[in-house]
């Protein structure tokens, strides 16, 4: 009966260890206890399902099984989860132990008690827990699991503050840095403006500004335009006739210089190529156009700059085309061409009439000549 009692207990507890879904249950007929699960593993095929050798420790087979059972337990809410691997995890596990029981018996040669080489399973459940932390009995491991938390939020705590003060030190040292920069900034821009008052004091004091032929006259005001500035006006006026002009004006000068110079260009390339295109001067001229039409967006990202700093709106100007440019150089082309031939079919004219006026005097002129 006390056999039986016993056989029956350990039943119910490997049965609470198997999911719900798995769970068989066995009956007790005399000696023998039947069930649907008959493990066919040998001690290799264990330790190979545990990726484990022959010849570890306890600690070592504990950990392998602690690893795979969070990993393939059906409970675990894993990817890898999965009722049978688990099963045959459970049996390698329990398989490897009594190996190494068995072992550690033949080595020692002493009679010890069965408790203490029955295989222990760990109670995954609780190890799913407390974030694997502790070992023992599930209370002992609850208090380890309290004192880790403890532990680990006094440390994060003292990262906190370690990481809060030098994030001050660092803004204290940046506002010291810049204070600094803008201190030597105001300083410099001081000592410059003292050195020009002081260079014009000088030059006052020696007379050079008695030449001048508006001393002492006011400033006339060059447009009586109510929409422009007088004074913005007056400075420009006096830069431009001091050889200074504004940025703009330059910039326009400079777009329309490029301009002519892109058309004469495409003009003379198309000259030289001739009459009738080839095949070979139809390539060169394709060539030409490409490089033109580069040319040409560059340019208009020039135009594109100066109609940001022009101050009237009226001067903005508009892209150029680089198609309309190219069929104008072609019928520019095609123009000097006719220019051309009127011009030779002209003077063939004018050297018949010659010949025709002078006879053979001008036919020993032109011999002599040559």
């Amino acid at each position: 009966v006390i056999l039986t009692n016993n056989i029956a207990h350990h039943l119910m507890v490997r049965q609470a260890m198997i999911p719900r879904k798995l769970k068989v249950f066995p009956y007790i007929c005399g000696n023998r206890m039947l069930s649907g699960y008959k493990p066919k593993s040998n001690i290799k095929d264990s330790y190979k399902i545990l990726e484990l050798e022959e010849g570890c420790s306890l600690d070592d087979i504990r950990n392998s099984y602690r690893s795979l059972a969070k990993k393939y337990h059906p409970d675990s809410s894993s990817a890898t989860a999965d009722s049978e691997a688990f099963m045959k995890i459970e049996e390698a596990y329990r398989v490897v132990l009594s190996d190494v029981a068995t072992k550690k018996k033949l080595k020692e040669n002493n009679e010890e008690e069965e408790d203490q080489f029955k295989p222990k399973a760990p109670q995954h459940r609780h190890y799913l827990s407390f974030e694997g932390v502790g070992f023992g009995t599930p209370s002992q491991r609850e208090k380890q699991y309290m004192q880790f938390r403890v532990d680990r939020a006094t440390e994060q705590v003292l990262e906190y503050r370690k990481q809060r003060l030098e994030s001050q030190y660092a803004a204290t040292d940046l506002m010291k840095a810049k204070d600094v920069r803008q201190s030597k900034k105001v300083k410099i821009t001081q000592a410059v403006e003292r050195l020009v008052e002081d260079l014009i004091q000088e030059s006052m004091a020696k007379g050079d500004f008695d030449n001048l032929s508006g001393k002492g006259k006011p400033l006339q005001k060059f447009s009586d335009c109510p929409h422009i500035d007088p004074m913005t006006h007056n400075l420009n006026r006096i830069l431009i006739d001091n050889g200074y002009q504004p940025e703009w004006i330059l910039m326009q000068k400079e777009i329309r210089e490029t301009i002519e110079r892109l058309r004469k260009s495409i003009v003379a390339s198309r000259s030289k190529l001739g009459g009738p295109m080839t095949p070979y001067t139809q390539k060169q001229w394709n060539r030409i156009c490409e490089q033109f039409i580069e040319d040409i967006r560059k340019l208009n990202k020039r135009i594109d700059n100066f109609n940001l700093v022009v101050p009237i709106l009226s001067r903005q100007m508009v892209h150029f085309s680089a198609d309309k440019e190219i069929v104008r150089a072609q019928e520019t082309y095609e123009a000097l061409m006719e220019n051309r031939e009127a011009f030779n079919s002209d003077t063939k004219e004018n050297e018949e009439e010659n010949v025709k006026r002078f006879g053979w005097k001008s036919s020993l002129f032109k011999w002599l000549n040559l």
